[in-house]
């Protein structure tokens, strides 16, 4: 059977909970080949985050073009790409190899706070890179900083979602971890037509690190197998949801999922 292959370019955490290592821990429990293309290593942990350092443009274009040229890609997931200059070059390079299932997560702030996104990097994310995205995935804090509207109801979360698909993201998942005002974390899908809601019980722990991430890996995931988005979106919810109920205790702040809880747990269990 021909390997499904799917491409990370994000930043590499050292605490392994996020980034990178959550993304290739994603890919490996749902079956697919994963690749990456490190676009900053950063130095953090459970607490935050001590250190970010990017790598060159000419770094990150080496590694994209080592997969582009040889393995290819039936899906690509974007996570921390640091300033406009990444951004643009990420976007060069999608476009060169025609990739077209492109899953976006904003990457812009830690657990712990610390920003991960330039503030000029917005701009050319809107202008750029949402327009190249076959879905795109933000938490309710990135989908306000990417269209300038504040969020606090489902209506807004729908308007938020529609300004975003009016900048040329094919579909938008606006996720509810963020909302604590209710005991269900609902996920809304707006695919340009249709809305489509995704519940699941809130589970009170700080064992949340890397959720975005790994949503987004999920995402990626199943669109290179050729799910619809709506298949493609609920099976990522349901995955994130049994990895957070089985999440370790790990650290002393924002411990990490548990990305082998689907297979450990076995998938019966009461999600």
């Amino acid at each position: 059977m021909k390997p499904i292959k799917v491409l990370t370019i994000a930043g590499s955490d050292s605490g392994g909970g996020a980034g990178i290592q959550a993304d290739l821990k994603t890919f490996q429990e749902l079956e697919v080949f994963g690749m990456s293309a490190i676009t900053a290593i950063t130095a953090q942990n459970t607490l935050g985050v001590q250190g970010v350092y990017p790598l060159s443009l000419e770094a990150v274009a080496n590694q994209i073009d080592s997969i582009g040229t040889d393995i290819g890609a039936d899906a690509v997931k974007t996570g921390m790409l640091f300033n406009s200059e990444m951004i643009q070059l990420v976007c060069d390079k999608i476009q060169q190899y025609q990739w077209d299932n492109v899953v976006v997560d904003p990457v812009m702030i830690a657990k712990g706070g610390a920003s991960l996104l330039q503030e000029e990097a917005v701009k050319t994310m809107r202008e750029k890179l949402i327009p190249l995205s076959k879905v795109i995935t933000p938490n309710i804090p990135e989908a306000e900083a990417l269209t300038g509207k504040t969020i606090q109801s489902m209506e807004d979360r729908q308007e938020a979602a529609k300004l975003l698909h009016q900048l040329g993201a094919q579909n938008v998942v606006i996720k509810g971890g963020h909302d604590l005002n209710s005991d269900q974390v609902v996920d809304l899908l707006f695919d340009g037509t249709e809305f489509t809601t995704y519940k699941s019980k809130r589970i009170h722990t700080n064992n949340t690190h890397g959720t975005g991430c790994t949503f987004a890996a999920a995402v990626a995931s199943q669109v290179a197998k050729g799910k619809t988005i709506i298949d493609a979106v609920g099976i990522a919810q349901r995955f994130v949801h049994m990895s957070i109920v089985n999440s370790m205790q790990i650290g002393s702040g924002h411990g990490p999922l548990n990305h082998a809880a689907h297979r450990t747990v076995g998938v019966n269990h009461n999600v």
